[in-house]
C-alpha cells in the first residue's frame, strides 16, 4: 500500500525521526495491517498531485479529501473518515474582526489565502469574496506565514487542521476562527483510490465499517484533538 499525504497536522505529519503520524495515517497503516499487505509505504507530496499521483498510478491511496462532485469524476472514495466544519487562520488578536467568509469579503482591503484545488476557494467565492482577493499557494507552510506576515489576511481551510499547525507552533502571531455553519457546513472527507478498484474499495470500507467509532478509533481521534460529536457524525 503506497499511502500519499501532506504535512497537514493532525491528519498527517512527520516528526523529529521522520515517522509518520496523524490520525489518518495511523488509520490507513491500521487498515493495512487488517488487510494483511505486506508493505505500508507513505509518499509525501503537495496537494496539488495527490489526485494526478493515484491516476498515473504513483501511489495507491491518498489522506482523507473532501467528497465532491468533481474530484469523484476523477477517482473514488471509501466511505467518510472525517467530518469537518472550515475554519479561519488569522493573526494573532483577528485584527480585522473576521468571524467568516463574508466579513472578509466585507472587508474590501483584506485577501484570503486557499491552497491550490482545494474547496475553501469555490467556498470563498459562494459567499462573497472576489475571486481577485484570493491567493493561491501550494501547501499549508507557505500559506500559513503568508497570514503571519500581513501578506494575505486570512488563511482558510479545515478548522481542525489550522489548530494543528498553531498548537505545532505555540509562538506563532496565529489565531485561528470557526466558519459558521450558515456559511459552510461541515463536510465529509475519506480515502481515496483510483478508479476501477471496486475490490479495494470494498475492503477499505469494510475495514472502516469496523473501525469508525470503536474504542480503538475514538481514542486515536481524541488524542489529535478531536471531540466526540466530531466522531458521532460518522456514524
Amino acid at each position: 500500500m503506497k499511502f500519499a499525504f501532506l504535512q497537514e497536522p493532525p491528519f498527517c505529519l512527520t516528526n523529529a525521526s521522520g515517522r509518520l503520524g496523524g490520525c489518518d495515517a495511523v488509520l490507513a497503516e491500521k487498515i493495512c495491517q487488517m488487510l494483511e499487505l505486506a508493505d505500508f509505504s507513505s509518499i509525501e507530496t503537495e496537494f496539488g498531485e495527490l489526485l494526478p499521483g493515484l491516476v498515473d498510478g504513483r501511489w495507491d491511496m491518498t489522506t482523507g479529501l473532501f467528497i465532491s462532485e468533481e474530484r469523484s469524476q476523477l477517482v473514488d472514495f471509501t466511505r467518510p473518515i472525517w467530518s469537518l466544519p472550515d475554519g479561519l487562520m488569522v493573526a494573532k488578536g483577528n485584527p480585522f474582526d473576521l468571524d467568516g467568509y463574508r466579513a472578509l469579503a466585507r472587508q474590501q482591503s483584506a485577501v484570503l489565502g486557499v491552497i491550490s484545488g482545494q474547496i475553501q476557494h469555490r467556498t470563498a467565492m459562494q459567499n462573497g469574496v472576489p475571486p481577485e482577493r484570493i491567493r493561491a499557494f501550494a501547501t499549508q507552510a507557505e500559506a500559513a506565514e503568508a497570514v503571519a506576515t500581513s501578506t494575505v489576511q486570512a488563511y482558510a481551510s479545515v478548522a481542525m487542521a489550522h489548530r494543528g499547525y498553531v498548537a505545532r507552533r505555540p509562538g506563532a502571531p496565529l489565531d485561528v476562527v470557526d466558519v459558521p455553519a450558515s456559511e459552510k457546513q461541515p463536510a465529509a472527507g475519506a480515502f481515496a483510490i483510483s478508479k476501477g478498484n471496486d475490490d479495494l474499495r470494498d475492503r477499505l470500507d469494510q475495514c472502516l465499517g469496523s473501525l469508525l467509532g470503536s474504542p480503538w478509533h475514538r481514542k486515536l481521534m481524541a488524542g489529535f484533538g478531536f471531540a466526540k460529536a466530531d466522531i458521532d457524525r460518522l456514524l
